[in-house]
């Protein structure tokens, strides 16, 4: 696991797009996340396309999870959010699960079919929940949990009602699972802000426990955390992880 820590959001948020960007090629899959810490990296991918010409031909996209009830011209649903914020203005293919399905069970298996059909995903994004949430893994979710529905925890509720106007978050999500997430070839978590800091400290420095879903990444190959100050406010090594990021050899990639 690399932990990078940057001065900004923004900063932070630029870094992601490069690190995404990687995969943006014919026969690229990537993996979105929705919310608000991906925002500025969609944002960044937007205007290289726009103004440096950086193409989504041939790029395909999954999307994380998505809202059980919501139909894809909701604008709350994951579809049409991330329609807005990323695929629709730089011309590429959006695959999510189908919130509306009449058998959910067959939907999430399905959609873990459809992936797999695509050869699988090769860079997911991901944020993190102020609990620890992956996706919507909430805390308690299997370390292997599979593409599934779940129920949404009271504090996730609240901390989305933000986006409704009427506060009516549905109680349910359709979301890839840890063991799910955890087949991607690369993982690249952004958090930014103090309320994420308690977080991602028991993800990346506590112990591997279902009680934090995101510290499922310890168990991941390759994983890019990238930070602001605020998020890296708790974590006991962050000196450590400036001094190997600003050595990192040359030759190495993120």
């Amino acid at each position: 696991m690399e932990v990078i820590v940057t001065d900004t959001p923004q900063l932070a948020g630029n870094l992601v797009a490069t690190i995404l960007q990687r995969w943006v090629r014919p026969g690229g899959t990537l993996g979105l996340a929705t919310g608000s810490s991906p925002e500025q990296t969609y944002a960044e991918l937007v205007r290289r396309h726009r103004e440096e010409g950086l193409s989504f031909e041939g790029v395909r996209a999954f999307l994380l999870d998505e809202y059980v009830g919501l139909g894809a011209d909701h604008p709350q649903s994951y579809r049409q959010v991330i329609q807005q914020m990323l695929t629709d203005q730089v011309g590429l293919d959006i695959t999510g699960p189908d919130g509306m399905a009449r058998d959910l069970l067959a939907e999430a298996a399905a959609y873990e079919e459809r992936i797999r059909e695509a050869g699988g995903i090769d860079v997911q994004l991901l944020g993190i929940g102020g609990d620890g949430h992956l996706g919507f893994n909430e805390p308690g979710s299997s370390l292997n949990s599979r593409t599934r529905v779940k129920t949404l925890t009271t504090r996730t509720r609240r901390d989305n009602a933000r986006f409704f106007a009427d506060d009516q978050v549905p109680h349910h999500v359709l979301t890839q699972g840890l063991a799910t997430i955890r087949e991607a070839r690369h993982l690249v978590l952004i958090a930014t802000g103090e309320g994420k800091a308690a977080a991602v400290a028991a993800a990346v420095e506590g112990p591997l426990s279902a009680f934090c879903p995101a510290s499922v990444l310890q168990l991941h190959p390759h994983v890019s955390v990238v930070l602001d100050r605020l998020s890296a406010a708790q974590l006991e090594r962050v000196d450590y992880y400036r001094f190997a990021h600003d050595h990192k050899p040359d030759w190495q990639d993120y």
